[in-house]
């Protein structure tokens, strides 16, 4: 299997921000619609398996792409 290039690496950490961003604008939107406290929605959010996974993803990417930037410097 072939690296990823700078900029697929760049497209895929953008997509799924985007993508995460929009999931928990979700849930915000529908914790407040049952009138949730910031509290529990906070709660939600952080408990939230898939934005924990998502999370997770984008830490790696984040780490490849800087482990592609340093050895480019080197």
């Amino acid at each position: 299997m072939q690296s990823p290039t700078e900029e697929e690496l760049e497209e895929s950490i953008k997509e799924l921000t985007k993508y995460k961003n929009r999931l928990e604008k979700e849930v915000v939107t529908i914790s407040n619609k049952l009138k949730m406290p910031q509290k529990k929605i906070n709660s939600i959010i952080n408990s939230h398996s898939e934005l924990n996974q998502i999370k997770i993803i984008l830490s790696k990417l984040n780490e490849q792409k800087e482990n592609m930037d340093t050895s480019l410097i080197s």
